[in-house]
This record gives structure tokens, C-alpha cells and sequence, in this order.
């Protein structure tokens, strides 16, 4: 399968004129996958964290939006075996497995996959941040890449430039454009040293990043894909007030 990084946009994304027909013609180019692991930016937990290894309500973790977007519901089924595997395989390398079985997909997972898989019958497990640190988050992601031999999807959800205090209802401020194409430079030449370094690197990233959690989730793709960086693509790009929407694929 192939290993993806995908920004994921906010509740809203679903009544957006161009974005949810984009994340419905990447999936139906996609091998059908036997499960779908989620790492989100909106759920950090260390120890590292398993989540809704069986269908439980999801998390509408945000605040102030219009009711129906507190309605939705997306009831994947669980993936309990690929949640056995994950943790065979992380606690193997030594790294601390918790389980929070009750804690249900958040919007990070439910909003693309809601418009990728819109039958919700593809199993779905969400694994949580146990940490920002880039190159942490690349060696969990080396861990998880046999998954992909066996039809596991692999999706780092975050957004490529994230500022919700600069949100624009009408252009492009300078520092995500900047970032943006910094980013999408550094993912064609593969330079992994650049983007594990981005915080430093890259122009703007204080801006478009004041805390990292959204950009975190690509380091454990990377480290999922880092046998095929080189078929890295964008397959989504543009921006959404102001913000980078760069979706990129490997494999």
C-alpha cells in the first residue's frame, strides 16, 4: 500500500466546492486497503496510545461550529487485529503501547476519511503522537512500514502550514506561501535532513507552525515510505483560507 500524509482540513471541509472531490478521486486511485491506520495531529498521548480498536463514537473535538456538524457520525469498524500487530510490533522495538479503547476517531481521522471511504467499511485504528520530536516520530514510522506489505494504509493527518490565528477568508499570506514551497522543494530533492530540521530550515516556520503538531504526523509517513521517497507526489495542493492544504503520497 502506499504511505500518505494528507491535510485534513476542519469540519467545514465538507461543504468546500473543490477539496471533498479531491481527497474521493485519491482514494478511488488507491489499492483497496485491508485496514486504515490514522496518526492525527489532534490526538497527543504518550505513552503512545491505540484508539477505537472497536467502533466507538467519535470525538467532535472543536468548538463554535454550526450543530450539523456535531452530527456527524462515521462508524468504521475497528481494527483490533491491526491493533495487535501495532503493539506486537512498537513494544517489540521498545517502545510503551497503551490501549484506549473508548477513545473514538477525532476529527483529524473522521473529516478526509468521511470523503475518502464514505461507506465507513474499511476497519480503521487511530494511533496517537507520543511525541513531536521529528526523528522519533520517523523511527515509529520505520516500525509500522511492514503494515503496509499486508494492506495497511498508513495516514499521517495533519495540515502543511497551520496558523489558526491568521486564518484568511481571501488570499494568501506570504509565510504559508513561503513554507509551502519550501516544503514541496525539500519533498521532491528528498531532503529528509531539511524537513526533520524544518523548524530551523525552512522560512517561516515559526509562522506556519507556532506548535508543530500539524506538520508531526508526515515524519511518521516518511519513516513509513522512506524506502520510496523518491515516488513521493503531491497529490492535493493549493490553500484554504491562507493555509497550505499540501497532501503528498508514496508508493
Amino acid at each position: 500500500m502506499p504511505a500518505l500524509y494528507l491535510s485534513h482540513g476542519a469540519p467545514p471541509l465538507a461543504d468546500d466546492a473543490l477539496w471533498p472531490g479531491q481527497l474521493a478521486a485519491w482514494s478511488a486511485g488507491l489499492p483497496r486497503p485491508t485496514a486504515i491506520l490514522m496518526v492525527s495531529a489532534h490526538w497527543e498521548e504518550a505513552p503512545l496510545a491505540l484508539g477505537a480498536t472497536e467502533t466507538v463514537p467519535l470525538v467532535h473535538d472543536f468548538w463554535g461550529f454550526p450543530e450539523h456538524y456535531y452530527r456527524v457520525r462515521y462508524a468504521a469498524p475497528g481494527a483490533p487485529g491491526l491493533a495487535e500487530r501495532v503493539r506486537r510490533t512498537l513494544r517489540g522495538a521498545g517502545t510503551p503501547v497503551q490501549d484506549m479503547p473508548d477513545r473514538g476517531l477525532d476529527h483529524g481521522a473522521y473529516v478526509p476519511l468521511v470523503e475518502m471511504y464514505p461507506d465507513a467499511d474499511v476497519p480503521v485504528l487511530q494511533m496517537s503522537l507520543p511525541t513531536l520530536d521529528p526523528a522519533r516520530l520517523m523511527e515509529t514510522g520505520r516500525r509500522l512500514a511492514p503494515l503496509r506489505d499486508e494492506g495497511v494504509l498508513i495516514v499521517g493527518s495533519g495540515f502543511f502550514t497551520h496558523n489558526l490565528a491568521a486564518l484568511r477568508h481571501s488570499g494568501v499570506p506570504g509565510w504559508s506561501a513561503e513554507f509551502d514551497a519550501w516544503g514541496r522543494e525539500a519533498l521532491d530533492a528528498q531532503d529528509v535532513d531539511a524537513l526533520l530540521d524544518f523548524a530551523h530550515k525552512s522560512p517561516a516556520g515559526a509562522l506556519a507552525h507556532p506548535r508543530t503538531e500539524h506538520f508531526a504526523p508526515l515524519f511518521v509517513t516518511l519513516g513509513a515510505a522512506e524506502d520510496e521517497l523518491d515516488s513521493q507526489r503531491s497529490v492535493i495542493d493549493g490553500f484554504w483560507m491562507g493555509l497550505a492544504k499540501r497532501s503528498v503520497q508514496f508508493g
